[in-house]
């Protein structure tokens, strides 16, 4: 068999590091998958559950194994590990290319950058859109990146056959792999990921405060269940994501504190007229992007 990288090494052996070591052994796109991390239980883990060959609590063991090095930590995390990884590289006998998984670009751009003066060639941005309320190895699943969208933030500094790799890595997988500046991605996602994860930890926290609050989840209904799902997810890792793409986010927050300040001034004011006009428009629009979503999947499945 032909392999397009032969061994991947996953820095971070959780969900999503598990996971594409999963999809990318199914599809053939590599032979071998090493895991790196500081503990070894977790690892061992990954080794008895066939996600992965071997592992290392070396990190320059790590990189000389490499022809691709994936950091899948948390996203405050992975500009650390950019800054202690890509000094190391020069010496990395098979010149591996380097991506990641997280959340926010810009912070691990500005990383990548203060540290080596420049863009690294071989260091390739990325972020899959998909997840889970689950973490951890064991809830891995190869199936998780099929019909979702994986972000590339390519820089005018990339070498072009690095980012044509990490693409098809990602491609393998069976997901759609577009390409974004890493401002846009930050602020698009600020808004469709990271504001509606605040804003669900905000609603439950401040219910759960409530002296009403053994009520208000005894019989909290469908709608509730679905909006707060998830609130349900990482702490840590949202924790990080809020602080490493604070500027996008704190926009997006005050966007919508600014439009749910008009909502609360029609409720008061009874304004029904204004109220329905806006519930018709969101309406109109997410009736719109759920046919976006089903037209997608039947391409993609197509």
């Amino acid at each position: 068999m032909s392999y397009r990288a032969d061994t991947v090494v996953i820095l971070g052996l959780g969900l999503i590091g598990g996971s594409l070591a999963r999809a990318l052994r199914s599809s053939g796109f590599s032979r071998r998958f090493i895991g790196y991390g500081h503990r070894a239980p977790s690892l061992e883990r990954g080794v008895e559950l066939g996600v992965i060959d071997d592992f290392t609590l070396d990190l320059d063991e790590a990189i000389e194994q490499a022809d691709i090095l994936v950091v899948c930590t948390p996203t405050l995390v992975a500009a650390d590990m950019l800054r202690d990884i890509l000094p190391r590289l020069g010496n990395a006998p098979g010149n591996p290319v380097i991506t990641d998984v997280a959340s926010v670009k810009g912070n691990l751009r500005d990383a990548a950058i203060a540290t080596m003066g420049a863009m690294p060639p071989r260091l390739v941005l990325a972020h899959p859109i998909a997840g889970s309320e689950q973490s951890g190895v064991e809830a891995s699943n190869a199936q998780l990146f099929v019909d979702h969208r994986v972000i590339l933030t390519p820089d005018a500094n990339n070498d072009p056959a690095a980012v044509e790799l990490v693409r098809d890595m990602w491609a393998s997988t069976g997901a759609e792999v577009v390409d974004m500046a890493v401002a846009d991605h930050d602020a698009v996602l600020a808004a469709t990921s990271h504001l509606p994860h605040l804003l669900a930890y905000a609603l439950v926290d401040a219910l759960a405060q409530s002296p009403a609050s053994e009520d208000i989840f005894r019989f909290a209904a469908g709608g509730f269940r679905d909006f707060t799902r998830i609130a349900s997810s990482d702490p840590a890792m949202w924790r990080d994501i809020a602080i490493a793409n604070k500027s996008a986010l704190l926009d997006a927050i005050d966007m919508f504190s600014a439009h749910l300040a008009g909502l609360r001034q029609a409720v008061a004011n009874e304004e029904s007229e204004q109220l329905y006009t806006t519930f018709t428009r969101a309406k109109t629009a997410r009736d719109e992007f759920a046919a976006i979503l089903a037209g997608r999947g039947k391409r993609t499945r197509g």
